[in-house]
């Protein structure tokens, strides 16, 4: 098992959009392909947005790529909309895996 921290620069004045663009259409959706997704957080100067999702295995994980992504729901009705709220260059993608003491598993 290994978990997936996603970072995103918002840009100026979007996180209230954003966060709630997250909370009632992205978060489900990708819920509802079977994704994880453990937790969300916006950084104290709402200018940063963070969430964590965790996969069993690799081949979960591109499993689910595909049936999130790969498809004309989300390239034509959801990704579109990302530029105007995050910095899609800056974002940070880093793959964790939990030590033997973590309480997340």
């Amino acid at each position: 098992m290994f978990f997936e921290l996603r970072v995103y620069p918002l840009m100026p004045g979007k996180a209230d959009e954003f966060v709630k663009y997250m909370d009632e259409e992205i978060i489900p959706y990708q819920l509802s392909k079977g994704m994880t997704i453990l937790a969300s957080f916006v950084n104290d100067a709402e200018d940063t947005y963070v969430w964590i999702r965790r996969f069993a295995d690799e081949e979960e994980k591109e499993a689910l790529y595909d049936a999130v992504y790969n498809n004309d729901y989300w390239q034509n009705e959801v990704g579109p909309k990302l530029p105007e709220l995050m910095d899609g260059a800056g974002m940070e993608v880093t793959i964790l895996r939990a030590t033997p003491r973590s309480f997340m598993q």
